[in-house]
């Protein structure tokens, strides 16, 4: 049984989520992995110097920022990781070390940021010969040491922009791999077979009405309150909204104490959003790539925001979805009346539809066999610019062959 261990940390929910979806996919598989997840910030407790000073992990700082929507400084807290980091790599190496010594592994592959070069070096040294993937998370990278390092070894990219950046970095083409999106965890291809028009009804809409959802993560944002009221009294066609506001119970007080114009749900934390995901038309909520990736998997036209308040390592996905014409991009949420009137023009909206139906993503289903093949060999070979994977129906044709059936 081969070994794999796959590196992540909770800053974002983005990171634990693709590991535990590809841990999911390749422990559903006949495949001989047997996969092993490194929570990176929990090895690291003992040299985290920001949690020594203040109490708090770097990752809960992190998360703190989002929840609080406190994002326009983050290129310049950008800059102090990257120093921070900097300056505790040979501790951070040290680590690694030992905790290789003592857990060996036939595959590394990590799905975070920052730290990368601290693997690929800990990797070379305590474990000379077992291959590291480094798997971005992000629609493209932000340089410089935030994703790409010259030390990694392979690279999975889940857009062209990114493999171009790992070519331009030097990079071999036959070590950087491109799949056909980002990482989703697998329940979000099993679409929820239902009746729309009675569950929309069920939930207190109106069955015919232009439904959007609105989501900004795992605690909501109060952006979201300011969505609401703009689009309660703006001028745009009729529509409705499904406010999902996680574990923010606050915020989801204050929305269903809300008086509106337009007909809204407002829920909590819920396991199912799948679910609510078929229930609309189209998404509002920030660009991030897991949010934009779930959406669009649901053919959801994307509506986001990008301005001095997005974070540097999103900024890209907002040009990707303009790039794509796979939805609109606003300058503030301010403009948000706006921008559902300009999607929801008839001629728009079935453009950006359509590009949103023809849109596949089977990037969970294609890396297992980029495993295999990084596993089974580390020699010089060709490998297509395109992902061969790409188009795979796991629900159809490839179900047996994913597992999931």
């Amino acid at each position: 049984m081969r070994k794999v261990t796959i590196i992540f940390f909770d800053a974002g929910g983005g990171h634990r989520n693709a590991a535990e979806a590809l841990q999911g996919v390749l422990e559903s598989q006949s495949r001989p992995w047997d996969v092993k997840l490194l929570n990176l910030q929990e090895l690291l407790d003992a040299i985290d110097v920001v949690r020594r000073a203040t109490g708090i992990r770097i990752q809960d700082g992190y998360n703190l920022i989002l929840r609080k929507g406190w994002t326009r400084p983050t290129p310049q807290l950008l800059v102090l990781l990257r120093s921070l980091v900097s300056l505790y790599h040979p501790r951070v190496l040290r680590v690694l070390e030992d905790y290789w010594a003592g857990n060996p592994t036939d595959l590394v592959l990590s799905v975070i940021p920052l730290f990368n070069r601290a693997i690929a070096e800990s990797v070379r040294q305590s474990l000379p010969g077992t291959p590291f993937v480094t798997l971005l998370t992000d629609f493209a990278d932000t340089p410089p040491h935030f994703w790409m390092e010259p030390e990694s070894e392979y690279l999975i990219c889940g857009t062209e922009r990114a493999r171009q950046q790992a070519l331009a970095m030097g990079h071999p083409k036959w070590r950087v791999f491109e799949t056909s999106g980002m990482v989703m965890k697998p329940k979000f291809y099993k679409k929820p077979v239902l009746d729309r028009a009675a569950e929309r009804k069920r939930l207190g809409l109106d069955p015919a009405l232009p439904t959007g959802i609105v989501l900004f993560g795992g605690h909501g944002a109060p952006a979201m309150l300011d969505i609401a009221r703009s689009l309660s009294q703006g001028n745009h066609p009729p529509l409705q909204l499904l406010m999902m506001c996680g574990h923010n119970r606050k915020l989801q007080a204050e929305l269903k104490g809300l008086t509106s114009d337009i007909p809204m749900f407002v829920e909590g934390f819920t396991p199912h959003m799948e679910h609510y995901m078929s229930l609309a038309d189209f998404f509002i909520g920030k660009p991030g790539p897991g949010s934009i990736s779930e959406a669009l998997q649901f053919h959801l036209p994307v509506i986001v925001e990008r301005n001095a308040r997005t974070m540097p390592q999103e900024r890209y996905n907002a040009d990707w979805l303009q790039e794509k014409r796979l939805g609109i991009v606003l300058s503030s949420f301010r403009e948000i009346a706006a921008g559902v009137e300009e999607l929801l023009a008839p001629t728009n909206f079935e453009e950006i539809r359509r590009h949103a139906r023809a849109y596949s993503n089977q990037a969970v289903f294609e890396i297992p066999l980029i495993l295999d093949e990084v596993y089974q060999s580390h020699v010089p070979h060709s490998v297509p610019v395109s992902s061969p994977w790409t188009g795979m129906d796991p629900f159809g044709q490839g179900a047996a062959w994913a597992g999931l059936t």
